[in-house]
């Protein structure tokens, strides 16, 4: 595998498929005002599980196209594992695992929970080194790789669905019965610091960024398209 990509670099959009360092950050965005203004820790961590959702969604339009034997370039996995691996891996979950998840091991609440989710985030970052690796150009031709790279895509998708479900429907939630309001805001502040030191200025908003460009490369951008159709009454 190659050498791991500057985080800083990787996040101005220096790749080629999802080259954005051109355009002013939030170009892309619809919202012009401040997305983490008045966001609280637990909340910041659900708008984060957006940006993993949406990869979800890039890796099963690739699956899609793999399966109906259409044109698909092996960057489309490997731009957006690397973003897993920056966005999700090396910030979000080590976040949880830094700030949250103690939180819950120290009052012995949801502790098993806790233990299955940090199993998932291991496995997880397994998975992704392994769309990494089949995703390099070379590997990525042999059809044994394809067909290694669509196990390992759905397996993925398979167990951060429900993940990121049960942390935004239990374990979020259930922060804010153990820590005080002060104390949560605390938790907030450190965390924003940390988004700084680990992606750099505006991290989030150019993970944004990055992920709807490569929705764009796939023409799956647009949100009316999944709007299914209904015949009028």
């Amino acid at each position: 595998m190659n050498e791991p990509m500057n985080r800083r670099r990787f996040l101005a959009g220096a790749t080629g498929l999802i080259a954005v360092s051109a355009l002013p950050v939030g170009a892309l965005a619809e919202e012009t005002t401040d997305p983490d203004e008045g966001v609280t820790a637990p909340e910041d961590l659900m708008k984060e599980h957006g940006v993993l959702n949406r990869c979800l969604l890039i890796y099963e339009e690739g699956m899609r196209r793999l399966r109906q034997k259409e044109d698909i370039s092996p960057e489309v996995f490997d731009h957006t594992a690397q973003l897993v691996k920056i966005f999700v891996e090396e910030y979000h979950e080590l976040n949880e695992e830094k700030y949250i998840f103690p939180v819950f091991e120290k009052s012995g609440k949801l502790v098993d929970l806790v233990e299955t989710l940090k199993t998932q985030h291991r496995a997880g970052r397994g998975v992704t080194a392994q769309i990494l690796a089949l995703s390099k150009p070379d590997t990525f031709r042999r059809s044994e790789s394809r067909d290694q790279i669509l196990a390992a895509c759905a397996s993925f998708i398979r167990m951060y669905r429900p993940h990121e479900a049960r942390e935004d429907t239990v374990l979020f939630p259930a922060l804010r019965t153990i820590l005080k309001p002060d104390e949560v805001a605390e938790l907030g502040e450190r965390m924003e610091e940390d988004e700084q030191k680990v992606l750099g200025a505006e991290g989030f908003e150019k993970s944004v960024d990055q992920v709807a460009s490569i929705e764009k490369q796939l023409g799956i951008y647009e949100l009316t398209q999944f709007t299914p159709k209904t015949s009028s009454a």
